[in-house]
């Protein structure tokens, strides 16, 4: 399941994930796996609420 609509409230795979944060796929997949960044496993895929990420990086920023 890829989700290629920039609306949807739901990034699902690492690859969806790192586009949305600017990362590569090899640095998002080690941020998920050490738990650095708001995400669940799901099954074999990584999921994260678009908003919520955005909203971590964000205040991370500050």
């Amino acid at each position: 399941m890829t989700d290629t609509n920039e609306t949807s409230p739901l990034l699902w795979e690492v690859k969806e994930i790192a586009k949305a944060i600017g990362r590569t796929e090899r640095a998002t997949f080690h941020l998920l796996a050490k738990g650095r960044i708001p995400a669940k496993k799901i099954g074999s895929q990584w999921v994260c609420d678009r908003e919520q990420l955005m909203n971590f990086f964000k205040e991370t920023a500050a």
